[in-house]
């Protein structure tokens, strides 16, 4: 058995969404030519400055492709010798620009690969910038009036130990009439610096709290299934006593009774409820 209490439960609003990036910096092809370097891909971390890769230009990359055919071809001593010197010599004069991040942060995606004919200012990778990810959350627009800039919110998201931390920003202005939902963003705090955009989650947003709920051990409730009702045993005068009753907030293993009103420490059956009869003789046993 265990006794019923009276405990101040928080009241939440939850929904789905995933991470974003508020800030992202795009890294260009500073010319046309042959991207021949990329040393990073989706969801590296970067710095800023960091050499990522190297574009080599057109123009002088067709140069020292002449030079070589000319070497390839060359039929004589004096003809090698000459197209040597013009392969050293377009060695020499190849334009070869390195690539550099533009910000610390995390590469979100890129638009070539190592070896890709680039043209100039063409984008190459979009890197996330530390610091600007948030979550975007689907709240239903029934709960929409309970939110409010400033709230604490938790994270859970997919293959991330623990929740992250975030605070409310605002309601986002679009809806989505599709399923009665509206974004609210999320700014989330420290270490979420190299965190994928993309990731879904679901976000518990802490709008308020409500003193004196009588709440339950969560294994004093049993639901039934088909019909929906939920029931709690109650122990009377040594007698079990089956009564139907209104579940509210469920939280840390315990379960809110809304109704019918329970008396602060009125008994309660936690184990051997399956089967047991009503007005069927009970006395607490200890495990």
């Amino acid at each position: 058995m265990a006794a019923a209490e009276k405990v101040t439960v928080s009241l939440f609003v939850s929904g789905p969404g995933k991470t974003a990036a508020l800030a992202q910096q795009k890294v260009r092809a500073p010319f046309a030519g042959t991207l021949v370097v990329l040393s990073v891909s989706d969801g590296d971390p970067v710095r800023h400055g960091q050499a990522i890769g190297a574009v080599v230009a057109k123009d002088s990359e067709a140069a020292l492709s002449g030079a070589r055919e000319m070497l390839r071809q060359a039929s004589t001593d004096a003809e090698r010798r000459d197209a040597e010197r013009a392969v050293a010599l377009a060695q020499q004069n190849l334009v070869r620009k390195p690539l550099v991040a533009s910000a610390d942060g995390s590469v979100l995606s890129h638009g070539a690969s190592a070896g890709d004919r680039v043209s100039e200012d063409q984008e190459i990778l979009t890197i996330s910038e530390a610091g600007s990810a948030v979550f975007l959350a689907d709240v239903p627009q029934s709960e929409l009036s309970r939110i409010r800039g400033g709230q604490k919110a938790a994270i859970e998201l997919g293959g991330r130990q623990g929740p992250v931390s975030g605070t409310v920003h605002s309601v986002l202005p679009s809806a989505n009439p599709a399923d009665f939902t509206a974004q609210v963003r999320v700014d989330l705090r420290g270490g979420t610096e190299n965190l994928p955009t993309g990731l879904f989650g679901t976000a518990r947003i802490l709008v308020g709290e409500r003193a004196g709920a009588t709440v339950v051990p969560d294994a004093a409730v049993l639901r039934d299934d088909v019909t929906g009702v939920s029931r709690l045993c109650l122990a009377v005068n040594g007698k079990a006593h089956w009564i139907d009753v209104v579940a509210g907030i469920k939280e840390s293993g315990k379960t809110e009774i809304v109704s019918p009103p329970l008396a602060t420490g009125q008994p309660v059956i936690v184990s051997g409820l399956v089967g047991l009869p009503e007005g069927k003789a009970v006395s607490p046993q200890t495990k």
